[in-house]
């Protein structure tokens, strides 16, 4: 008889976990081509939509309160409590094939609410990146999890070994210093409490990592461990949240629910430690939070993303993302987001900037060609950067969790903004190079 350890195994590959994590993989980034690629060439030239808005008009999708603050604050505006997790749509639409909703235009965000789960879409993940320092040592780090519906009629089952939901998570450290990458990852379900997410506040758990919110609904505390690496840091918002797109929605293709609810928090002062080889380092640094929930894919004309989080040290932050598609050229739902130092936003369509590959990195574990510098403009916005990842190989092989291989690293920034000389830090996520296609 199959203990149940091996009965939950065994039944995670008969659903195919690699096409599952595809679905998770989707909802947040974005891809890129093996060539240049620039929303001023004829294939990246989408129909311009609407004028982008600041922040203050995009107000119906984000409950905001409090005045605005200047960036480099301690303290974000005051937030509304915790409202029971009763996220409603003007028409909720459960999706027909898996009883799950889609994510539709004119969502509320409500906030602290809004950083706990929403197991009612199928596909969640919460995704911290950063730069740590202790003097003159420099380190980069991720720790994302992963939501992943598999059948929400299981929920009722009285086993608590019924497989409605899955739990993956991944933890990587760049050593800037030494030019080294360290990746680790863990799956899991919310069989006895192994894994799980809860939906009244924000606490999301693999095993012994987490991610949470403290009792000021403002610190986000991480933890994470492996053999040798672990950080245990406390994260405070210098800005609000940022959400993206338009009417509460990003938007990856066109088609009803072919989007996901996301936001970020672009600006997070860190602080706590980092054990590293054996030594415990007491470390300070600059984090990014990204929060993406959804419930549909890519479509099978997309292969994969591009994906950028850059930090600029005059207190603006970029994010763009650009969806490859298969016959090549880009998505023309690809986008962007610029936020002020004041902690305004205006939303980037696909025609407001350019993203140049400048050079490529060829891994000798997968055999895959990567992006390896790029050059970034938003013309409107004055930016002209130059991207540079801190160590050529970042890649990730999640052969034990998502069965996806793909790049995410730290990048340093120059360049210039409105013609002032400027610096910055940032991260850069590849996929579909190799291997699976995300999402499909």
């Amino acid at each position: 008889m199959l203990s149940p350890g091996d009965r939950d195994k065994a039944e995670v590959i008969q659903i195919g976990l690699k096409s599952i994590l595809g679905a998770v993989l989707a909802l947040g980034t974005v891809v890129a081509a093996t060539v240049a690629y620039s929303a001023t060439s004829p294939t990246a030239l989408p129909a311009r939509g609407t004028p982008p808005r600041t922040s203050s008009e995009a107000s119906p999708s984000i409950d905001r309160s409090g005045p605005k603050h200047p960036s480099g604050a301690r303290t974000p505006p005051p937030q509304p409590p915790a409202a029971p997790n009763t996220h409603l749509h003007p028409n909720p639409n459960p999706n027909p094939e898996g009883g799950y909703l889609l994510a539709l235009p004119g969502y509320q965000f409500n906030f602290p609410r809004d950083h706990a789960a929403h197991p009612e879409f199928q596909t969640e993940w919460w995704y911290y990146t950063g730069h740590l320092a202790k003097g003159k040592r420099k380190f980069g780090f991720e720790l994302t999890f992963f939501q992943v519906g598999i059948d929400p009629e299981r929920k009722r089952s009285r086993s608590a070994w019924a497989l409605h939901t899955l739990y993956f998570a991944h933890f990587t450290l760049t050593d800037e210093n030494q030019r080294t990458f360290r990746f680790t990852e863990q799956i899991s379900r919310p069989a006895l409490g192994m894994a799980g997410a809860r939906t009244d506040r924000y606490h999301v758990w693999v095993h012994d990592w987490s991610a949470q919110l403290l009792a000021d609904d403002l610190t986000h505390r991480l933890r994470a461990s492996a053999p040798e690496f672990a950080i245990e840091l406390d994260l405070h918002p210098a800005k609000a949240p940022v959400v993206h797109g338009h009417d509460g929605v990003s938007q990856k293709s066109a088609g009803l629910g072919r989007a996901s609810h996301y936001y970020s928090m672009t600006r997070l002062e860190t602080s706590g430690t980092l054990t590293f080889q054996g030594e415990k380092l007491q470390v300070t640094g600059l984090s990014w939070m990204d929060h993406e929930f959804g419930s549909n894919q890519l479509t099978p004309v997309q292969k994969g993303w591009d994906w950028f989080s850059l930090q600029l040290d005059n207190g603006r932050e970029l994010m763009l993302y650009v969806l490859r598609l298969q016959g090549g050229g880009i998505e023309p739902m690809s986008s962007g987001t610029v936020v002020q130092a004041d902690g305004t936003w205006k939303h980037l369509p696909l025609a407001a900037f350019q993203i140049e590959n400048q050079k490529s990195w060829k891994s000798s574990k997968s055999g895959a060609v990567y992006p390896a510098a790029w050059q970034v403009k938003v013309p409107e916005e004055g930016i002209d950067l130059q991207l540079t990842p801190t160590v050529a190989d970042q890649e990730l092989t999640t052969g034990k969790s998502t069965g996806i291989t793909y790049w995410e690293g730290s990048v340093r920034v120059e360049g210039k903004d409105r013609n002032v000389p400027v610096a910055g830090v940032g991260y850069v996520e590849l996929t579909g190079y190799t291997g699976p296609t995300p999402g499909i």
